[in-house]
């Protein structure tokens, strides 16, 4: 059989193993964590109008290089905050291939979490969509119940959740009846 990815390859592929989705978060994830920052944004630049008005005093002399100062440190941190989350949501990705499930998850600017699951390990699959937003939008999370130490694999706010769980359960089950791993 072959997958609409198959011509993705990762960096600890196996021979004859295909690429059958390549998951990120739901692109309302980083919509709302931006909504965020662009409030602290604005919040920085109000901040510089009312401080003006209300105490023009303090710009006189050498408090305006210094409130300047302050407000440009703000902001960097607000934009260190916003390239933060953009890199934690775009490298933040969940693989599923014909023979296993792989969760590459970064964590910060250097700190990378890889993790795998066979398919034969898999015992269950939930999927949870919870709230007006999620629902209308179609997101939510995949529990994947394995028999490991690791007792529960997590698909964090992943669109279209019931696809993904379908997936997962047609490839395990596919897996089983051919006893392949």
């Amino acid at each position: 059989m072959s997958y609409a990815f198959h011509p993705y390859h990762f960096a600890s592929q196996r021979e004859g193993e295909e690429v059958v989705q390549v998951i990120h978060r739901h692109w309302f994830n980083i919509l709302s964590r931006f909504l965020l920052i662009l409030l602290f944004s604005f919040l920085l630049i109000g901040s510089l109008i009312v401080f003006l008005l209300l105490f023009p005093d303090i710009f006189s002399a050498g408090g305006k290089e210094f409130f300047i100062f302050m407000e440009n440190t703000f902001f960097i941190f607000v934009w260190l905050f916003g390239f933060l989350t953009w890199i934690d949501y775009y490298f933040d990705i969940w693989i599923i291939t014909n023979q296993r499930i792989v969760n590459i998850e970064q964590k910060g600017l250097f700190d990378r979490h890889i993790s795998e699951l066979n398919f034969s390990r898999i015992q269950d699959v939930t999927t949870t969509v919870e709230g007006i937003i999620p629902t209308v939008l179609n997101f939510g999370d995949v529990f994947v119940q394995t028999a490991s130490e690791q007792e529960r694999f997590l698909f964090r706010m992943v669109p279209d959740p019931y696809k993904i769980k379908d997936t997962i359960m047609k490839i395990s089950e596919r897996n089983r009846s051919d006893g392949t791993h």
